[in-house]
């Protein structure tokens, strides 16, 4: 084990030669079929650009149920969170809860990277 990795609660998955990234057929053989495309509807979407960072809203709907899908593209490498309709009051909490202490708590370094 790596310093840096955790043991996973999940247990441990032994090595299988072969498998790595792009080998589709070992992943199939050791996992299953890849999963079925779920219809997702949208039904708002939102967008901001924020330095140069772009980040997109978007409430969806599927057969699981409703969840609002964030997505950060900077330079066209895109990053996801998926958050559950049924958090977005816990998250809208905490979020306001970041605004409120980046406004209230003083800056320490006057320069700030605009690259973060």
């Amino acid at each position: 084990m790596i310093s840096n990795e955790r043991p996973s609660p999940y247990g441990r998955r032994p090595y299988q030669q072969g498998h790595g990234f792009g080998n589709q057929q070992g992943y199939q053989q050791s996992y299953g079929q890849p999963k079925p495309h779920v219809q997702e509807d949208t039904l708002k979407s939102g967008e901001v650009q924020i330095e140069r960072k772009n980040f997109v809203f978007t409430l969806k709907e599927n057969p699981r149920g409703r969840f609002l899908r964030i997505t950060e593209d900077v330079g066209g490498r895109r990053d996801s969170i998926i958050i559950p309709s049924t958090g977005l009051e816990e998250f809208k909490k905490v979020l306001i809860e970041m605004v409120k202490a980046s406004e209230e708590i003083p800056v320490k370094n006057p320069n700030p990277n605009p690259e973060a």
